[in-house]
């Protein structure tokens, strides 16, 4: 009879989208492998020699009868008890039946360079059997594969993560047969905020996490258990897709107002021809990408091997967190995030002139110093003129509006309403004309005069930028300045006062709009004093000094309408002026470096999606990981949140294009705020809002996790960011650019971002009480590290990796977001992630002195994976499965390149190609 299946899956399936968050709750299963003394004949080929082993684990699936090759404990050498410290998890969609077996089987492995071993021994058993047998245990006999003889015996235990944590029974005796390896499957997870509240806004961020279970000694003989997290992230198409969505927005406006600045002389017309046709070419683009990047489908990360498609040049690679929850016996649990990702650059415009830090320096030289027919506008006002067009456009329609409700208020005869309307109104129209203080709106508006057509020159001059560089200009003797002088003259009948007059008009006509009501609400309360005497002279309740006030103020509606109308007319006329002359400086910064301006920005904008996609996926976490902080929260909005970036790029060939791409994105960064607000939907996905050189982006949060928040976040106040960037080239090209190249790139970006750091540091000691640091983190202790990085980094050392370490450890001090970054956060990456958790281990948690190496051999074990083909792999092929393979488990020999033989091989290499060519 056909027994009905048990699935065992849906324990898995809710529990791992859990695996996130904290106090979650883990079934373990252990195996412990005991060669048995009387068959240590056939497990070695010789009786001296000792196993190098591993367990291999199998999946039979009930209904398919077919074998399934699933993962691998790590390579445990020169022993026959071998202690195995991996634990295998399985993924949630992974189904698992009480029908289902589990083959183990037991290698020797002779070659590990060759990957040749040997079989030793394997067994079976069913989920069921386990779920079901007496204290959740099995001891089950090794045999070869025929099935006769024994060579061993294998332990297997469903344990409950934290139970073995709190008995005496658990400590370490290293030379007994009962050593453990670990088969880990979740359980349940804790009700409450930090669970089933958080899974939602949580999981909206995050998808397809990859878990390993680890356990290691700690110096008092005790077990610690290490689960080690990566997952993808949806933001990675998310926020490309958000952020140029806004650059077409933006550029369409500012091609409105190139279009909107009214007829102009032959020669300006023309260069607005050129311009807008160049810049309707770079919008198409940018709305081809947005078309392509809405039909992707598959994975939510970049792979290494798509860094070079143009579709997805917006898109960062390899974007994932990595997170390691520590649980030790007589410590705290602690939770260490890394996000990874490769670093931002345009990859598929490529690095032959360099990257955006040359680029942008090249580029502004050359404005500078080349004669275009043109006015030049330093970044600084090309800055300001974007700024003041970004203020008319946002504060226009709510002055506007504040209008409507004023008028509205008036109709309603509610004093209170119009106070409040009253306010709101003067605070923008206050805002709004400080928008136009600035001598660079005077200077447009005078070099758009003598753009008219049919302009009578008289008085050769040009106009001023500001006081300061019209000062400089005047001493400049070059050809090139003077060519630019002679191209827009300065008009001896303009009236540069008349500026002055037509913005000074907003605030006049605001004055009569503010005394107005004024005088309706003082003549209001007067009605009402008098309403509340006994007046014998009143007979239907009003006086005849109420009814003569009626009179005489009539309706308010009708009081304020032509003094709302005024304040609007004058308001568009300035609008119109200075819309006009900030659309003309833009036009003198296309114009002056067609097409090359584009394609900088352009750049610009790909380095700045990839980093800000990054940043907004660490803030999010940072934010769900530190919701019961109070400390954290408060620094969040009183300081800033410092976001520390690593990188470990070289600064020879290619990778030196990168960095400076790189630096240039990071730096851009500071121009992001965060705000975080309560979800009105079941969308937990950040918004984005503003322009370029200001960006917004809203985090929702759910109503219970929102409550934690304080007052200030709650109210919408802006959060900071402070992103540095520290760099130590580590692999075999940064040797020769040590020794053959420059290494002033690396040198300038660390003592620039070493600034930076101190700065916030600065902000931080300043206006946190001391007591918001955590326990274990000193003020003392921040400025003896500060101290060492700045001497570290005057040292001018060779792959000083001192400067990594010392910078992640400020951050985590500082409760910052750490990032590491590589060109495909694959191998360097991976071998930097893996030596910082060991190192946290060994530091903070008391891992055992002899089991460094082997808990960084185990962290950076692929074999443990699993079973994948190349082809299946991210790392190593194109991929063809949506789940990340993690990126951190890969082999050291790649950083281990001798810098000496490598100077060899280039002198051998140097001299037989000098001997072909002889």
């Amino acid at each position: 009879m056909h027994c009905r299946k048990q699935w065992v899956g849906p324990i898995t399936l809710f529990t791992i989208a859990y695996s996130l968050l904290k106090n979650v709750r883990w079934v373990v299963f252990y195996f412990c492998f005991v060669p048995s003394p009387a068959c240590k004949d056939l497990v070695a080929a010789t009786r001296d020699r000792k196993l190098n082993t591993f367990i291999q684990v199998s999946v039979v699936h009930p209904a398919e009868h077919i074998l399934t090759r699933y993962s691998s404990t790590e390579i445990v050498e020169g022993t026959r008890d071998p202690l195995f410290l991996t634990g295998v998890t399985f993924p949630p969609e992974y189904p698992i039946y009480e029908e289902t077996k589990i083959k183990l089987t037991v290698y020797d492995v002779k070659d590990k360079s060759q990957d040749t071993r040997s079989f030793l021994g394997c067994t079976t058993f069913r989920v069921g059997d386990l779920v079901k047998s007496k204290e959740q245990q099995l001891t089950l006999t090794l045999r070869t594969s025929d099935g006769g003889k024994t060579v061993g015996t294998i332990e297997v235990n469903l344990v409950k993560m934290g139970e073995l944590e709190d008995g005496e029974t658990d400590h370490i005796t290293t030379d007994t047969q009962d050593q453990k390896c670990a088969l880990v499957r979740e359980c349940t997870a804790t009700e409450g905020i930090s669970g089933k509240d958080n899974l939602p806004s949580l999981n909206a961020v995050l998808k397809n996490p990859i878990c390993k279970l680890y356990r290691f000694p700690t110096s008092d003989n005790k077990w610690m258990r290490i689960r080690e997290q990566m997952a993808e992230t949806t933001l990675s198409f998310h926020v490309p897709k958000e952020l140029i969505n806004l650059h077409i927005k933006e550029d369409m406006r500012r091609n409105q107002e190139l279009k909107d600045l009214g007829e102009l002389a032959p020669h300006w017309d023309n260069m607005r021809r050129s311009v807008i046709a160049h810049c309707d070419q770079m919008l198409s683009m940018y709305q081809d990408t947005l078309a392509e990047l809405g039909k992707h489908t598959g994975s939510s990360f970049k792979s290494s091997c798509s860094k070079g498609e143009k579709t997805l040049e917006f898109i960062p690679i390899n974007l994932h967190l990595q997170r390691m929850h520590v649980h030790s016996p007589r410590l705290k649990d602690a939770l260490y995030d890394v996000i990874t990702v490769g670093a931002p650059a345009a990859h598929f415009q490529g690095f032959k002139n360099g990257g955006l830090r040359k680029l942008l320096s090249k580029f502004e030289a050359e404005r500078r110093n080349t004669g275009y027919q043109c006015i030049y506008y330093s970044p600084e006002n090309t800055a300001k003129a974007k700024e003041v067009l970004s203020n008319i456009n946002h504060l226009q329609p709510l002055i506007s509006s504040h209008a409507d409700l004023l008028l509205n208020s008036a109709s309603q005869h509610s004093p209170d309403s119009l106070k409040n309307s009253l306010k709101m109104l003067s605070e923008k129209t206050e805002l709004f004309v400080h928008a136009f203080k600035d001598q660079l709106v005077r200077s447009a508006l005078l070099a758009l005069y003598t753009a008219r057509p049919g302009c009578v020159l008289k008085k050769p001059a040009v106009p001023r930028n500001t006081a300061e560089e019209g000062d400089d200009l005047q001493h400049q003797d070059h050809p090139s300045q003077i060519k630019r002088q002679d191209s827009i003259p300065h008009h001896s009948e303009y009236d540069e006062e008349e500026w002055d007059r037509v913005w000074a008009n907003v605030g006049k006509s605001l004055n009569c709009v503010i005394a107005m009501v004024d005088r309706l609400l003082e003549k209001d309360n007067i009605s009402h004093i008098k309403e509340g005497e006994n007046d014998p002279s009143t007979k239907d309740g009003f006086s005849d000094l109420e009814r003569m006030t009626c009179l005489v103020l009539g309706d308010w509606y009708e009081q304020l309408y032509p003094l709302v109308i005024t304040l609007k007319d004058c308001m568009g006329e300035v609008v119109t002026r200075a819309k006009q002359s900030m659309a003309f400086v833009l036009l003198q910064e296309l114009a002056c470096g067609l097409p090359q301006c584009l394609m900088l920005t352009l750049r610009r904008d790909i380095v700045f999606s990839q980093a800000l996609a990054g940043l907004v996926c660490g803030f999010i976490i940072k934010l769900h990981t530190g919701l019961h902080d109070q400390g954290f929260l408060q620094q969040l909005h009183t300081v800033g949140l410092l976001v520390q970036y690593e990188g470990l790029l070289s600064t020879y060939s290619e990778e030196a294009g990168m960095l400076e791409d790189m630096a240039v994105g990071i730096s851009d960064l500071q121009k992001v705020m965060f705000k975080v607000i309560e979800a009105k939907s079941e969308d937990f996905l950040p918004i984005i809002t503003g322009r370029r050189e200001h960006y917004i982006i809203e985090v929702q949060l759910p109503a219970k996790m929102f409550e934690l928040l304080p007052q200030e976040i709650k109210e919408g106040k802006l959060l900071r960011m402070y992103p540095v960037l520290f760099n130590v080239g580590i692999n075999e090209q940064q040797t020769l650019a040590e020794r053959f190249g420059d290494t002033t790139l690396q040198e300038n970006i660390n003592q620039e971002n070493l600034e930076l750091l101190k700065e916030y540091y600065k902000l931080f000691t300043e206006k946190m009480p001391p007591d918001c640091l955590p326990h274990f983190q000193e003020q003392n202790d921040l400025k003896g590290l500060l101290e060492n990085l700045h001497q570290n980094i005057q040292a001018k050392k060779r792959k000083n990796v001192e400067i990594m370490w010392l910078a992640a450890t400020i951050c985590r001090k500082l409760n910052g977001v750490r990032f590491t970054c590589c060109k495909s956060a694959k191998d360097r990456t991976s071998m930097s992630v893996t030596l910082e958790q060991c190192s946290i281990l060994r530091d903070e948690h008391q891992l055992h002195k002899d089991f460094f190496i082997r808990a960084l051999d185990c962290m950076r074990s692929r074999q443990t994976q699993g079973a994948l083909n190349e082809s299946d792999d991210p790392e190593t092929g194109c991929l063809t499965d949506n789940k990340p393979t993690s990126r951190h488990f890969y082999p050291v020999a790649l950083l281990l390149v001798s810098s000496h033989l490598l100077v060899v091989w280039l002198i051998l290499s140097l001299a037989l190609l000098l001997a072909k060519y002889q």
